[in-house]
C-alpha cells in the first residue's frame, strides 16, 4: 500500500511538471521559440489536414522540445493531423536508452522506440561511418514511419543547423547549399521530411531546457565517443560553430543574415548552378543578351 501511494505521488508531481513545462513554451519562451517554430511551419507549409506525421526522438534536446511543440500545435491548431512519437535504438547503452524513456515520461510523450544494430554494424566500418550510420537511421525512421501509416516525418533540425551547414558548404564542400526546410524523399515515395525547429536558435532551446532543470542524451554514438567526438563532421562543424560565434560578437545579425543569403540569391550574378541534373552557366546565354 505504502509503494503504491508512494507511485501515486510520484506519477502525480511528474503530471503537474509536464503542463509547467508545457506553460513556459507558450509563456516564457513564446517569442524566441514558440512563434518563431509557428512561423517555420506556416511560411514553408510543413504541414496539411490529414497528415500523419512521426516525430523522430533521438532523446537530445532538440527532439524533444520539438515533440512538446508539435502536441502543442496538435491542441491548439486549426488544422487536423496525427502524431506519432518515434524513437529508434541504434544500440544505446542501457544508462541512455533509460534516460530518453525517463524523459518521455516527464514531458508526457508517448514514445515508440523500436530497436536496431547501426552502431554494432557501423562500427566495423573504417571508411566515412558517421555517413553510413546518418543514412541507415534515415532509413530505418522512415520505414518504420511507413509501417505506422505515416506520410512525413519530423526532424529537430534547429536554426543553428540550417546557417552551420551553409557555411560548411562553402568552406569545406566548395558549393552552396542549405538545409532545406521540408523535402520529399528520394527513395521512400510518398513520405516527406520537415523540419518545424527551422527558426528556432539553439541557445534559447538550451535555455528553455535550462529553465525547467531537464537533462538530456548528448553524444551517444559509441563511435565518436571512442575518438572523444572528433569525427571529421563533428570538428568541422565545431569550427564553424566557433567561426559564427565570433562572428556574432561583431555583428549581432551574421547568423540571420546568413540564412537571408540563401533566400536571395540573384541568380544574373552566379556564374553557374545546377538544375536538377542540368548544368547552367552564365556564358550560356551571355552574348544573347547584350
Amino acid at each position: 500500500m505504502l509503494l503504491y501511494l508512494v507511485y501515486l505521488t510520484f506519477r502525480s508531481r511528474n503530471l503537474e511538471r509536464y503542463k509547467e513545462i508545457e506553460r513556459t513554451i507558450i509563456t516564457n519562451y513564446r517569442k524566441k521559440i514558440w512563434n518563431k517554430f509557428v512561423k517555420g511551419i506556416k511560411e514553408y507549409e510543413m504541414i496539411k489536414p490529414g497528415d500523419k506525421i512521426a516525430v523522430c526522438m533521438s532523446g537530445g534536446k532538440d527532439s524533444m522540445l520539438l515533440a512538446k511543440c508539435m502536441q502543442e500545435l496538435q491542441r491548439h491548431g486549426d488544422m487536423n493531423f496525427e502524431l506519432v512519437f518515434l524513437c529508434m535504438n541504434p544500440g544505446y547503452n542501457e544508462k541512455n536508452k533509460e534516460k530518453i524513456l525517463s524523459n518521455a515520461e516527464i514531458l508526457n510523450i508517448p514514445i515508440h522506440m523500436f530497436e536496431t544494430d547501426i552502431f554494432e554494424r557501423v562500427e566495423r566500418i573504417e571508411d566515412h561511418p558517421c555517413y553510413l550510420c546518418a543514412r541507415m537511421r534515415r532509413g530505418y525512421l522512415y520505414n518504420n514511419a511507413k509501417e505506422l501509416g505515416c506520410n512525413k516525418i519530423a526532424l529537430g533540425h534547429h536554426f543553428d543547423d540550417v546557417i552551420e551547414t551553409i557555411l560548411m558548404g562553402m568552406l569545406y564542400g566548395a558549393q552552396m547549399q542549405t538545409m532545406m526546410p521540408k523535402l520529399h524523399s528520394t527513395f521512400h515515395p510518398g513520405m516527406e521530411l520537415i523540419r518545424p525547429l527551422y527558426y528556432v536558435k539553439e541557445a534559447d532551446i538550451i535555455s528553455w531546457m535550462n529553465k525547467n532543470e531537464l537533462e538530456f542524451i548528448k553524444c551517444a554514438c559509441r563511435i565518436t565517443a571512442k575518438n572523444s567526438c572528433d569525427s571529421e563532421e563533428g570538428s568541422k562543424r565545431e569550427e564553424v560553430k566557433r567561426l559564427i560565434r565570433e562572428l556574432r560578437e561583431k555583428n549581432k545579425y551574421i547568423d540571420t543574415n546568413i540564412l537571408r543569403s540563401s533566400q536571395n540569391v540573384n541568380l544574373d550574378t552566379i556564374i553557374s548552378y545546377r538544375r536538377k541534373d542540368e548544368f547552367h552557366h552564365f556564358l550560356d546565354n551571355y552574348d544573347n543578351e547584350k
